[in-house]
């Protein structure tokens, strides 16, 4: 089986500057491979393969995106694969239409090639990063798959999947039932007390409405700031974004990150009381 392993790493100044250049660089490709497969689609009705687009790219880091060279070639490797591999799954029915990777809104991350990826103590090698330190030590001698590293608002982490050998595991020869529900996470029936939903609690309430407060406020603030521009009673204006809209947007990504947080934590916690009563699994 394969066991995920997500570790928080320490870029000093010039490592994250780096990281963000390959944040940057995966998120420009994803996008240029949306809007190439999206192109070719209306014109011809047909899949572009990923090889011939990462062929295409090639050519262009020699000419016009040759500011691409500064990051891992494996990071604009896996930036067209991604896309494609979403737009098959699209085809077939298995998923919604991929979106482009918004700056503001999507989860800054990029992959990092297993082949490349070391680690000894305490420390990770990150391609065209360098070796960066960790917060605990990542599994050394095992077999590492999907490398990847990602920005939580707060802090940067490098997740990846560690092959291991599935314990066996005698299951008991109860059943149970697992009702999901509005008021409550779930009722499950051979655990007396329900589980709470999280939402509900006074902490998720405090977060949320201090969250909603934070957003009215840049709202206003952007608001008060814009200049319209163009012709007279065109609806096109300039937003200027102040150190206060900064500061208030950092703000406003950490309480979202505390909340995605507590409820992560919150499912993680139900179903590994769930998981503990080995029910016999049924096959409908």
């Amino acid at each position: 089986m394969i066991l995920a392993k997500k570790v928080r790493i320490i870029p000093n100044i010039e490592q994250e500057q780096k990281l963000w250049q390959s944040v940057g660089t995966a998120r420009f490709i994803y996008n240029w491979t949306l809007a190439r497969q999206e192109e070719n689609y209306k014109n011809s009705g047909k899949f572009i393969n990923d090889r011939d687009l990462r062929k295409e790219l090639t050519i262009l880091k020699k000419s016009e995106l040759n500011w691409l060279n500064e990051v891992s070639n494996n990071v604009a490797k896996q930036a067209v694969k991604d896309p494609c591999n979403a737009y098959k799954k699209f085809f077939n029915g298995l998923a919604d239409k991929p979106r482009f990777k918004s700056r503001k809104k999507s989860k800054p991350s990029f992959y990092n090639d297993t082949d490349k990826l070391k680690v000894k103590d305490n420390t990770v090698l990150i391609e065209k990063v360098g070796w960066v330190k960790t917060v605990e030590q990542l599994p050394m001698d095992v077999k590492y798959t999907n490398p990847r590293v990602s920005f939580d608002g707060k802090f940067w982490y490098i997740s990846v999947g560690i092959e291991k050998e599935e314990p066996v595991v005698k299951n008991t020869d109860i059943s149970i039932g697992v009702d999901l529900g509005l008021k409550k996470l779930a009722i499950v029936s051979n655990i007396e007390k329900p589980f709470k939903n999280i939402n509900k609690t006074k902490e998720s309430k405090r977060l949320r409405k201090k969250l909603k407060r934070k957003q009215k406020q840049v709202s206003r603030k952007y608001e008060k700031g814009k200049i319209q521009i163009g012709k007279e009673g065109e609806n096109r204006y300039k937003f200027t974004k102040t150190n206060n809209i900064k500061k208030l947007e950092r703000g406003i990504k950490l309480i979202q990150r505390r909340l995605s947080n507590i409820r992560l934590n919150h499912i993680h916690q139900t179903t590994t009381a769930i998981v503990k009563t080995k029910p016999v699994r049924h096959v409908a």
